[in-house]
């Protein structure tokens, strides 16, 4: 059985993850994954680790807002499912959109500690919308509980 600890401190990575990922801080988010990450889009599109940084980086994929309720963390072995959403405003290949997105992410823990392996979006129906849907930034936030933590590029 997992041990509070642990499901403490995977809530915590995901929370470090998606703060590197609006703050564009990349190096950590490089240090938070496996070198054989498996990080699927919405789309439909699976980057490796590599692959990932090159487009974050490029600025293909830019995330400007984030909202990330975890349902529930389930730790089996040396192996962390977390299962929640991921709400978000970003700019994908020079298009912006707003995803709502039911996510499965699998941690897998080695001598190095805690390291996303792999990560696979599903988009809840009628959820991805093109910016000229949108009308304010505070969109997402309508359709979530307050109690969740909101990363907003500044």
């Amino acid at each position: 059985m997992a041990n509070t600890t642990d499901t403490l401190t995977i809530r915590e990575l995901e929370d470090a993850r998606y703060d590197a990922v609006v703050g564009q801080d990349f190096d950590t988010f490089a240090r938070l994954c496996h070198p054989d990450l498996a990080y699927s889009h919405s789309s439909g599109d699976t980057d490796t680790l590599e692959t990932y940084l090159d487009k974050v980086r490029s600025g293909f994929y830019v995330y400007h807002k984030i909202e990330h309720p975890i349902d529930f963390v389930r730790i089996v072995g040396d192996v962390a499912l977390v299962v929640g959403e991921m709400n978000a405003h970003i700019t994908a290949g020079g298009r912006p959109k707003r995803l709502r997105n039911r996510c499965l992410a699998v941690w897998k823990y080695s001598g190095s500690g805690w390291r996303l392996l792999a990560y696979q979006p599903t988009p809840l129906r009628g959820s991805t919308a093109d910016a000229e849907d949108l009308h304010t930034s505070d969109d997402l936030n309508t359709a979530l509980p307050p109690s969740h933590k909101t990363r907003e590029r500044r």
